[in-house]
């Protein structure tokens, strides 16, 4: 069974283990697409999925 990620343990995963931020302040499934700020300043979205499994930790400029 799939662990159930809440916002909070969202940001401190993008905080610890990435350059990104997370700037979105709700979380409601693996399906919604979250945002963040890249390392270069550029904002994208991203599903969670996406994000920590695919390690697309990046804008689609970088």
């Amino acid at each position: 069974m799939n662990k159930r990620w809440t916002i909070d343990e969202i940001r401190h995963y993008v905080e610890t283990k990435t350059d990104a931020q997370l700037l979105s302040t709700e979380y409601h499934g693996y399906s919604q697409k979250l945002l963040f700020k890249c390392a270069c300043g550029n904002n994208f979205e991203k599903t969670w999925t996406k994000f920590k499994t695919k390690k697309q930790h990046t804008c689609g400029e970088c």
